[in-house]
């Protein structure tokens, strides 16, 4: 896989920790931090897990930690991505 998209990461986070009423991951939520989609830091390591698995690649948990957005997210996906490439 060449890229992973926002709506590929927003699947996997419903699918890990499901989705806080109110909140809408439909919207422009590349900018948002994580707090304020509903998401904790054990929300995002499961996610992460989830994303190491089904993309083949390993993401340092330092990393995942300085991920406070979707867009930060994404960005350390695609550079590991690109580098197993």
């Amino acid at each position: 896989m060449a890229e992973m998209t926002l709506d590929q990461l927003t699947r996997l986070l419903r699918e890990c920790a499901g989705e806080e009423e109110g909140v809408d991951l439909e919207g422009d939520v590349l900018d948002t931090s994580f707090t304020d989609l509903g998401y904790d830091s054990l929300a995002v390591l499961q996610t992460a897990g989830s994303i190491e698995r089904e993309y083949g690649i390993s993401l340092p948990d330092e990393t995942i930690a300085e991920a406070t957005t979707p867009r930060q997210l994404l960005a350390f996906v695609n550079e590991s991505l690109g580098a197993a490439a």
